[in-house]
């Protein structure tokens, strides 16, 4: 599950931190860059609606080998056809196949770990997190040696270093979805997972959380600017955001072992978000690196409970699989509006004050959102 990790973000990371570059390389324009920024959450969204009866059907270890190796081509095809629709179909495949990933995790995770869900869920999601800092710090720098097809295709190593881990495994362990899973109630199989609020609850909690970390992720330099810091210190502030995901799983992994409530956990995730675009957008910019890390924190938090909670608040893998591929397909179509509203509002007014306020007004609702979803109630709305 680690060796997969590596895997989920770096792709999409390393051309963010290169893009300038690919761009010059391969002469294409800015609307053809922004075009591979966002195709990678319609990507994950259409992975994870189609996975779960994909999955369900050849079996989950299959399906993942599968992704994985349509990843790893992905990544190679971007490389090796160095021009705008080589690009583009590659980052279509590495990211149809990271949408697929990000949805099967979470009942592999569940099948193969019962007893270690949280443990097992936030190591998958640091490993993702520091695999991608590390990538997006070096492969530009990188990029000056070697050249920047190297620099960005040289990951494939993981890509394929994981596939011959996954096949041997495979071989060894047999496949999950023969082994019987144990249901607590007679009825649970029959439960619709698009008809429980549960599910839509849980899908808008992450998609909110999505919406504000790629709006961030794009724009949080140029409103810091916008604002008075200089160049290099609006940059630094990205950093700080991207950063504090690391110290935030690994507390929240720590404190949910300990048997801290998740329900606390969840709102105190959701009101740090809050905090940080309430200063980012009206208080000092002098503490600009306190909101910044605040947002981080939150955002890296309701994405790694999520991921637990298809788990945890499910009776069977199945039911973990549909939870996570509904949600995650709801969300990161919710998502998607938040760069893309941003960077159109802004146009159009001017200004950042009114895409600011109304992602202030979605955190604040986000918080009654977090208490709902993180209950200890099934996803049927059994209390557990």
């Amino acid at each position: 599950m680690i060796l997969l990790a590596t895997n989920m973000r770096a792709p999409i990371v390393a051309l963010g931190a290169i893009a300038p570059v690919v761009k010059e390389a391969l002469n294409i324009s800015e609307i053809q860059i922004g075009w591979l920024g966002a195709v990678p959450m319609l990507g994950f969204a259409l992975g994870a609606l189609i996975s779960p009866a994909i999955g369900k059907r050849f079996g989950l270890e299959n399906t993942l080998i599968a992704m994985i190796a349509l990843l790893t081509t992905g990544m190679i095809l971007r490389t090796v056809i160095p021009t705008w629709t080589g690009f583009l179909i590659g980052t279509l495949l590495l990211t149809l196949a990271i949408g697929f990933a990000n949805t099967l995790a979470a009942p592999v995770i569940k099948q193969r770990t019962p007893q270690h869900i949280p443990l097992i869920t936030g190591l998958f999601s640091l490993t993702m997190t520091v695999t991608a800092g590390i990538v997006s710090g070096i492969v530009l720098p990188l990029s000056e040696q070697v050249g920047w097809q190297w620099a960005l295709g040289g990951w494939t190593v993981l890509g394929i270093f994981a596939l011959l881990i996954w096949l041997f495994l495979r071989v060894r362990l047999g496949s999950s979805n023969h082994q019987s899973v144990i249901s607590t109630d007679k009825d649970a199989s029959d439960i619709s997972i698009w008809r429980t609020a549960f599910a839509w609850q849980i899908a808008v909690f992450m998609g909110l959380q999505s919406l504000l970390f790629y709006t961030v992720a794009s724009f949080l330099p140029s409103i810091l600017v916008s604002k008075g810091l200089s160049t290099v210190s609006a940059g630094q502030m990205g950093s700080v955001f991207q950063f504090m995901a690391p110290i935030s799983i690994l507390s929240l992994t720590w404190l949910i072992n300990r048997g801290r409530p998740i329900q606390a956990l969840a709102v105190f995730a959701a009101v740090l978000n809050v905090i940080g675009v309430l200063g980012i957008s009206y208080l000092s910019t002098e503490l600009a690196w306190l909101w910044s890390a605040m947002m981080g924190i939150g955002c890296s938090a309701i994405f790694t409970l999520s991921m637990m909670l298809f788990s945890l608040r499910t009776y069977t893998t199945n039911q973990s699989s549909e939870l996570s591929g509904m949600a995650q397909a709801v969300g990161y179509l919710i998502a998607f509006f938040g760069p893309l509203g941003t960077g159109w509002l802004h146009e159009a007014t001017d200004s950042w004050s009114l895409p600011l306020f109304i992602i202030l007004i979605l955190m604040i609702a986000n918080v009654v959102i977090a208490w709902l979803v993180s209950r200890p109630v099934m996803v049927d709305g059994k209390y557990i």
